[in-house]
Parts: structure tokens; sequence; C-alpha cells
């Protein structure tokens, strides 16, 4: 099986706005309620797409038991393993704002009049019995796990270094481990020396100081990264590994709502790495998946038609 961790799970909730202007009163047209975090998105994705995924984290309180319960309802074979906490699970809120289809009949995705307008709430504080009950539970799960994601933000009281300490653990167990945080957790965890990190450029460049995206993923590299596979946005995703290097690009700019998008180029980047994949094939998918996020209308989502009709459509140039 798959396993994701998600430290600080969140009840994710999508506000579609026809204009939004501050300071004023909004009519929200439509909302959507789901289960977020980035691990949580990323498992939602792997079920969807018919893998054993085991979702483990914290969640707490009403909100907790909200996004447990949306879970359930998820698609594809998935197991809440997550560990309750006092504190409550905090909430995310994504603001968008729809401008009708694009204007191109060739396009796949709705264009946003801008890009969307986003709050996080911090999560609920861990306390130090809460974060031992966690890791117990991780060391068990290890047992089983084929691979596993580590993603996302740290809720308060976790320890800055939690993931270079779970990078560790799964290395110990021999389960190839794949990255995605940001900030101070990256730096420590890349010093782990995980199989695998997942950043976005503006990440890279905090990491290492570099804004070319090559340079900065080669640099990571360095660090400790056995492989860099950087999100690019809209240009695609660049993969540094020992096999070589590739840019994978879609064949048009795309447009939408791209929150969650790189938890579905991780949830592709996991399958293709289950699957024993060449990197240029987990690329190109992950960049497909990624666009057909954005015409879902969620994270943890993705529109199949828009997945089927772009995989064969990456363009993946060694670099």
């Amino acid at each position: 099986m798959i396993l994701t961790v998600t430290l600080n799970a969140a009840l994710d909730l999508t506000y579609r706005v026809p204009v939004l202007t501050p300071h004023a009163a909004h009519r929200v047209a439509r909302v959507t309620e789901r289960p977020g975090g980035k691990g949580l998105n990323v498992a939602r994705v792997l079920a969807a797409l018919g893998h054993e995924t085991v979702a483990t984290g914290f969640v707490g309180g009403a909100t907790g038991e909200a996004v447990r319960r949306l879970l359930a309802d998820s698609a594809g074979p998935l197991t809440d393993a997550l560990v309750p906490v006092s504190g409550s699970t905090r909430r995310t809120v994504t603001v968008v704002e729809p401008a009708g289809e694009s204007p191109d009949p060739a396009a796949t995705t709705l264009r946003l009049a801008t890009e969307p307008t986003r709050f996080d709430e911090p999560g609920p504080h861990i306390t130090p019995e809460e974060w031992a009950a966690f890791g117990e539970r991780y060391a068990r799960l290890l047992r089983d796990a084929r691979v596993v994601a580590l993603c996302g933000s740290l809720p308060p009281g976790v320890p800055v270094g939690a993931y270079a300490h779970l990078v560790r653990q799964a290395r110990a167990h021999h389960v190839p481990v794949l990255l995605d945080t940001a900030g101070e957790p990256l730096r420590r965890g890349i010093a782990a020396r995980p199989d695998a990190v997942k950043p976005n450029t503006a990440e890279l460049a905090a990491l290492t100081g570099s804004t070319d995206p090559l340079r900065a993923a080669q640099d990571a590299r360095r660090r400790g990264a056995h492989v860099v596979a950087a999100s690019l946005g809209p240009d695609g995703m660049l993969a540094v590994t020992p096999e070589g290097t590739w840019l994978a690009a879609p064949p048009r700019p795309l447009y939408g709502n791209p929150t969650g998008a790189g938890d579905s180029a991780v949830a592709a980047l996991l399958a293709g790495w289950l699957e024993g994949r060449p990197w240029p094939d987990r690329l190109a998918d992950a960049v497909a998946l990624s666009a057909a996020t954005v015409r879902a209308p969620a994270a943890g989502e993705f529109d199949a038609k828009t997945y089927d009709d772009l995989r064969d459509r990456i363009r993946v140039s060694p670099l």
C-alpha cells in the first residue's frame, strides 16, 4: 500500500463568487467542502486511481470529524488511520472567481478572472503525548508500506525537525519516501536524504537562494535529495535524477484553479514509482494529472476526461 502523512489536515472550503471585492460583502454562488491538507489530497487522488492507500496524521474536534466523514465518502481503496487529538482541525478557505469558459475551443480547463485567494488557519496545538502516539502508529504502518509521502505544513507543537525524523524512520524500514513541504521543515528534511522531494519554484528558491529552477534543483540534490521533482506551475515539471534530467510541459497554457494541482502531481509520481515506470513517463503523468485537477471543483479531485485527453500529449524533453 501507499502511505500518506498529513500532520496538518484541514477541512477545505472552496467559495465561488462572481467578483471578489476587498472590504465588501459577497454572495457565495457555490460552496465545495472536502477533506484537505496536502497528504489527504494525495491520498484521495491515489485511491481514485485505484491504488490501495492509507492516510495518517492528526484530526480533532468537530472539524476533524467532518474531515473523517468526508474522507469515508472518497472513491477507491482509502483507509483512514488518522490519530485523534484534543485540538480542532483547521479550516482552509479558497475563494475563486469563475470567468466562464476559455475562448480557446481547444482548452480543457476553466479560465479564472484572477488567481484564487486563500486563507489558511494554523492548525491545532499537538501535545508531546499526541506526537508520541502518532510516532507509534507511523512505525506500525511502515511495516506494510511500499512507499510513503510526507506532505504539508507542521501544526503548532510538532518539532520543526519532524519530517527529518520521519524520513530517517522510513529509510530504516527500507521504504522509499517522498517529501513535499516548505521552509525550515524542508531544509531539515532534505538533509535526512529522502528519496525524492517535490518543491515548487518559490520553495526551491527559498531553500537554495537561486531563482533558476534547474540550478536550484541541482543544488537541492547536493543537499541530500536523491531526486528533485520541481513543480513549475503552468510550465509543467522538472525532474533532476541520477538517471537524467527532464522537463515535462503541457501542450498549451493551463487556466483554472491550481489548488491541489501539486498534490495530484505527487500522487502521479508515487503511482509511477510503485509501478516502476521510467522518469519521463512519471513526469508526463504528473503534468497531465495536475492539469486535470484545475478542471475539478476542489483539491484532491481531477477531471477524468481531461486526464485521459492529455496523458499522451505532454512533451517530455531531456536537459
